[in-house]
């Protein structure tokens, strides 16, 4: 696994989803607000990171492969934060579509002594224009061939469509590409022949539509692979670990997490989804690849807000 690591930086990786900023405003509680029964934050500092499909990038980069962003943004100061975040990672910036009456996704979170207080979402309901998902699988269709794989990071924001994904299945089937799916309650009737899913354990309840136990597990996940029609399903089990699914006869795997401390969940998802990917991708089956993924989130979960894992901090886990 050492020597897959090291290998991550042959790798590129196109990750197509829906693009946020993630903003954190860090401070000190010290009295309540005689205001309302709320906790007033002294702020003692204020940073961006890259979130949603942006996220997914960023660990891909951060574990040293190439990787492409494909998404769409709105024209404003807050994809300006987002063209700048990428552009400082040397992330090649021609799979984004700027479209200047939306209002780009961005998620503030207020964290004092160490705890997230509250979340202000700011995002756009208009649904994407035609001429940008029109532009998105015109550049996929060009570019696919120099991909080694595709994520596709589903945060329901409106990108992924039945049409979008049609188009975007029936290149990737053609080109015999691995397409690895971190999908959204909103779009499970429309995955179809994909490589993987990573469903966590509220979105594989939902799309079975049963609620899933330790007892119905393997029922859950075989109905699931048939649904999907895809060759392998993993659901991520919160800090009961992973199970891993590779044939319709309901035979899983179950890993359990290897976190020792949760200070922090965001993100962890995208951690899982890119480094399952770029594993496959090296040619590592999908147990090996699950195990790796799971070490990872062990590491970005014991990060505060929206965190990756390094090459050198993976190395270490597996050792």
């Amino acid at each position: 696994m050492e020597r897959v690591i090291e290998r991550f930086n042959n790798l590129k990786i196109l990750v197509i989803g829906d693009i946020m900023l993630d903003r954190f405003i860090w401070g000190e509680v010290e009295r309540i607000s005689p205001e309302a029964p709320v906790p007033v934050v002294k702020v003692t500092r204020e940073n961006y990171t890259l979130g949603g499909a942006a996220n997914v990038l960023n660990n891909v980069v951060s574990l040293g492969a190439e990787a492409c962003l494909c998404g769409v943004v709105g024209d404003d100061i807050f994809s300006s934060s987002v063209i700048r975040l990428l552009s400082d990672k040397n992330v090649s910036l021609e799979g984004i579509v700027v479209e200047s009456e939306r209002t780009t996704i961005v998620k503030t979170r207020v964290i004092g002594q160490k705890q997230q207080i509250v979340r202000v979402d700011r995002e756009d309901d208009k649904k994407i224009k035609n001429s940008s998902i029109k532009t998105l699988v015109s550049f996929i269709e060009k570019n696919l061939d120099r991909f080694d794989a595709v994520i596709l990071s589903d945060y329901g924001k409106g990108l992924i469509t039945e049409g979008f994904y049609k188009s975007l299945i029936s290149m990737i089937l053609e080109k015999k590409k691995i397409l690895n799916i971190d999908p959204k309650n909103s779009n499970m009737n429309i995955y179809k022949k994909a490589t993987l899913l990573t469903p966590n354990l509220h979105e594989a309840s939902f799309a079975a539509n049963m609620k899933i136990t330790s007892k119905n597990l393997e029922k859950a996940g075989k109905k699931l692979l048939k649904k999907f029609m895809s060759q392998y399903l993993v659901i991520t089990l919160g800090d009961k670990g992973m199970a891993i699914f590779t044939d319709e006869n309901g035979n899983f795997i179950h890993i359990p997490t290897v976190a020792k401390d949760v200070y922090d969940v965001t993100g962890a998802g995208d951690t899982v989804i890119s480094v399952i990917t770029m594993a496959m991708a090296m040619g590592v089956s999908v147990e090996e690849a699950s195990k790796l993924a799971n070490i990872a989130a062990g590491i970005v979960v014991g990060k505060l807000g929206t965190a990756t894992v390094t090459r050198e901090e993976l190395i270490k886990g597996v050792k």
